[in-house]
């Protein structure tokens, strides 16, 4: 579907993040993480937004195939994300100790669902540098990132090959130091967002400011175009970033609870059935400060005492148990990402949701628009 307003209405889609992006609608497809698929970036992509992958956890190996793939089926711009920190101090040197420790926590559910407790094993880092190399080799369309800022040859790289990047600001002063840097695109991410907190001045804890006040000072502080992130599911939420100054969208959690994500149906029924009205952050999913759906495995991770491992040996750990709550249909043990908005979550197909929100906006903007002519 391709909606246009009247020549008489304004043409909210047009915008300096479509120009930028070489896109014909300013939304972008969070990039969700461990839960991307291909098919839902080059859906989404394909439609006119930004599809996004995030592939901070492949090697780099899994990472050029990805990109080949969406390749396969797109030939519209996509954005590949990546973390800038790929691991938190002590990651190399925790040992069988810690591990025992917060495996403590878990093995009695682990036991309990038929699963084998594991064992402790040497964590092997993989390198943001090779990751990014396969990137600008394969010359992506748009490099998207969080948990910092890309060292300078890396971005001056990009901009030689024409690669568009999109830097992730938690609070002003990180968007200022993305502009600085060179970043093309600051993605203002309020704290309403499901998934991780990709603070990196500050700790994330430190660093937790709402979309509705973050977007107004980032805009403010740059001169670049600002994307707004966090707690946007539907079309009022886009056209409540567009009064703030942003010139596009980044939504992730209602593309989560589309089929075409790599959530499990456990995960997408949760969004889509009204079961997450409550979210809370915990570091305990991945070592990390995120968001997701509180249930009763968040809720024992964030009591006293619970020995966390840095990131990413936790959420390594973590694997063990959602792999068997998955298979014995248990949601209350899963990690289920989620912003705050996620109950308006209604659509289960990436391209209606992209339907109803575009039809959505354009029927706001052109309310809005024909009010403002009667009243003049």
């Amino acid at each position: 579907m391709k909606q246009q307003s009247t020549n008489s209405s304004p043409q909210w889609n047009m915008t300096r993040i479509s120009s930028t992006l070489g896109i014909e609608y300013p939304i972008i497809q969070g990039p969700l993480g461990g839960l991307s698929t291909q098919r839902l970036t080059a859906t989404v992509s394909n439609f006119g937004g930004l599809g996004s992958f995030g592939a901070h956890g492949l090697n780099p190996s899994a990472i050029r195939d990805v990109i080949a793939e969406i390749r396969m089926l797109t030939s519209k711009p996509f954005a590949i994300n990546l973390w800038v920190s790929m691991e938190d101090e002590g990651a190399r040197t925790s040992g069988n100790e810690a591990f025992a420790r917060s495996l403590a926590s878990l093995a009695g559910h682990i036991q309990a669902l038929g699963g084998t407790l594991p064992t402790f094993t040497r964590y092997v880092p993989i390198k943001f540098e090779d990751q990014v190399r396969v990137l600008l080799d394969a010359k992506v369309p748009v490099f998207s990132f969080i948990y910092g800022v890309p060292p300078k040859e890396i971005l001056d790289e990009c901009r030689a090959q024409g690669i568009v990047t999109i830097g992730t600001a938690t609070t002003p002063d990180e968007a200022v130091v993305l502009e600085q840097a060179g970043v093309d695109v600051v993605a203002a991410s309020g704290f309403e967002s499901g998934g991780h907190r990709g603070s990196f001045l500050r700790p994330s804890e430190e660093s937790l400011t709402g979309t509705f006040s973050l977007v107004p000072q980032v805009v403010d502080s740059v001169s670049v175009p600002v994307v707004a992130a966090g707690g946007i599911a539907d079309a009022r939420g886009v056209v409540a970033a567009f009064a703030l100054g942003a010139e596009g969208v980044q939504i992730g959690t209602a593309f989560l609870a589309c089929e075409e994500s790599g959530a499990s149906p456990l995960h997408r029924n949760a969004l889509l059935r009204g079961n997450a009205r409550r979210t809370g952050l915990t570091r305990g999913f991945t070592g990390r400060l995120a968001r997701g759906i509180h249930n009763q495995l968040l809720e024992e991770l964030n009591r006293p005492g619970i020995e966390i491992l840095p990131y990413p040996l936790q959420r390594i750990l973590m694997k063990n148990l959602t792999v068997v709550a998955e298979k014995a249909v248990k949601p209350e043990f899963l990690q289920l990402w989620a912003g705050q908005s996620a109950n308006l979550s209604r659509q289960s197909d990436a391209k209606t949701l992209l339907q109803t929100l575009i039809s959505g906006v354009f029927a706001v903007t052109e309310s809005v628009h024909n009010n403002f002519k009667r009243n003049r």
